[in-house]
Protein backbone atom coordinates (compact mmCIF):
# COMPACT_ATOMS: atom_id res chain seq x y z
CA UNK A 1 0.00 0.00 0.00
CA UNK A 2 2.84 2.38 0.77
CA UNK A 3 4.30 1.95 -2.71
CA UNK A 4 0.92 2.71 -4.25
CA UNK A 5 0.58 5.93 -2.22
CA UNK A 6 4.05 7.09 -3.23
CA UNK A 7 3.36 6.33 -6.89
CA UNK A 8 0.12 8.32 -6.77
CA UNK A 9 1.76 11.23 -5.02
CA UNK A 10 4.15 11.82 -7.93
CA UNK A 11 1.84 10.98 -10.82
CA UNK A 12 -0.11 14.24 -10.92
CA UNK A 13 -0.65 15.67 -14.39
CA UNK A 14 -0.60 19.21 -12.96
CA UNK A 15 2.91 20.68 -12.77
CA UNK A 16 4.12 22.21 -9.52
CA UNK A 17 4.35 25.97 -9.39
CA UNK A 18 6.82 27.86 -7.19
CA UNK A 19 6.56 31.58 -6.44
CA UNK A 20 8.66 33.65 -4.04
CA UNK A 21 9.48 37.22 -3.12
CA UNK A 22 10.93 39.53 -0.47
CA UNK A 23 8.77 41.93 1.56
CA UNK A 24 10.01 44.98 3.50
CA UNK A 25 7.68 46.78 5.93
CA UNK A 26 8.41 49.72 8.22
CA UNK A 27 7.11 52.82 9.95
CA UNK A 28 6.66 54.22 6.43
CA UNK A 29 4.10 51.48 5.64
CA UNK A 30 0.50 52.65 5.94
CA UNK A 31 -1.09 51.33 9.14
CA UNK A 32 2.21 50.28 10.78
CA UNK A 33 1.93 50.73 14.55
CA UNK A 34 4.41 48.22 15.98
CA UNK A 35 6.68 51.12 16.95
CA UNK A 36 4.03 52.30 19.44
CA UNK A 37 3.84 50.74 22.89
CA UNK A 38 0.55 50.18 24.66
CA UNK A 39 -0.19 51.31 28.22
CA UNK A 40 -1.07 47.64 28.84
CA UNK A 41 2.32 45.89 28.58
CA UNK A 42 0.63 42.49 28.24
CA UNK A 43 -1.15 43.55 25.04
CA UNK A 44 -0.07 41.74 21.88
CA UNK A 45 0.30 44.05 18.87
CA UNK A 46 0.13 42.77 15.30
CA UNK A 47 0.44 44.07 11.75
CA UNK A 48 -1.09 42.07 8.90
CA UNK A 49 -0.05 42.46 5.26
CA UNK A 50 -1.90 40.95 2.32
CA UNK A 51 0.37 39.26 -0.23
CA UNK A 52 -1.08 38.59 -3.70
CA UNK A 53 0.50 36.05 -6.06
CA UNK A 54 1.43 37.20 -9.58
CA UNK A 55 -0.73 34.36 -10.88
CA UNK A 56 -3.07 32.15 -8.84
CA UNK A 57 -2.47 28.50 -7.98
CA UNK A 58 -4.96 25.77 -8.94
CA UNK A 59 -5.25 24.80 -5.26
CA UNK A 60 -4.17 26.31 -1.95
CA UNK A 61 -0.35 26.23 -1.88
CA UNK A 62 2.01 25.62 1.00
CA UNK A 63 3.56 28.93 2.11
CA UNK A 64 6.87 29.20 3.99
CA UNK A 65 8.01 32.47 5.61
CA UNK A 66 11.54 33.38 6.64
CA UNK A 67 12.46 36.46 8.67
CA UNK A 68 15.47 38.11 7.00
CA UNK A 69 15.81 41.36 8.94
CA UNK A 70 14.34 43.69 11.52
CA UNK A 71 14.91 47.06 13.19
CA UNK A 72 13.97 46.97 16.88
CA UNK A 73 14.57 49.60 19.56
CA UNK A 74 17.63 48.67 21.65
CA UNK A 75 16.06 49.63 25.00
CA UNK A 76 13.95 46.48 25.25
CA UNK A 77 14.12 42.82 24.32
CA UNK A 78 13.64 41.83 20.70
CA UNK A 79 10.20 40.21 20.65
CA UNK A 80 8.94 39.37 17.17
CA UNK A 81 6.98 36.60 15.49
CA UNK A 82 6.12 36.10 11.82
CA UNK A 83 3.28 33.77 10.81
CA UNK A 84 0.93 33.11 7.92
CA UNK A 85 -2.75 33.90 8.20
CA UNK A 86 -5.40 32.98 5.66
CA UNK A 87 -3.86 31.22 2.63
CA UNK A 88 -5.83 31.01 -0.63
CA UNK A 89 -5.08 30.18 -4.26
CA UNK A 90 -4.50 33.89 -4.97
CA UNK A 91 -2.50 35.01 -1.90
CA UNK A 92 -2.01 34.95 1.84
CA UNK A 93 -1.70 37.07 4.95
CA UNK A 94 1.61 37.58 6.74
CA UNK A 95 1.22 38.56 10.39
CA UNK A 96 4.02 40.25 12.33
CA UNK A 97 3.49 40.32 16.08
CA UNK A 98 5.27 41.86 19.06
CA UNK A 99 4.40 42.43 22.72
CA UNK A 100 5.45 44.14 25.96
CA UNK A 101 7.61 47.25 25.43
CA UNK A 102 9.27 46.09 22.21
CA UNK A 103 9.18 48.74 19.48
CA UNK A 104 9.55 47.34 15.97
CA UNK A 105 10.48 49.95 13.37
CA UNK A 106 10.89 47.58 10.41
CA UNK A 107 10.72 43.91 9.44
CA UNK A 108 11.77 42.07 6.29
CA UNK A 109 10.90 38.55 5.24
CA UNK A 110 11.02 36.18 2.28
CA UNK A 111 8.14 33.95 1.31
CA UNK A 112 7.96 30.83 -0.80
CA UNK A 113 4.72 29.31 -2.10
CA UNK A 114 4.59 25.83 -3.65
CA UNK A 115 1.53 24.17 -5.10
CA UNK A 116 -0.24 22.98 -8.20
Amino acid sequence: MLLLCNALMYSSSVPWKVLSSNVALSVLTEGWSLDQISPDEAEVRSFTVEIFFDSPFFAVPVVQLGLTGFDIDQRDSARLTLKTGLITESGFQAIITTWANTRVYAAEFNWLAVGP
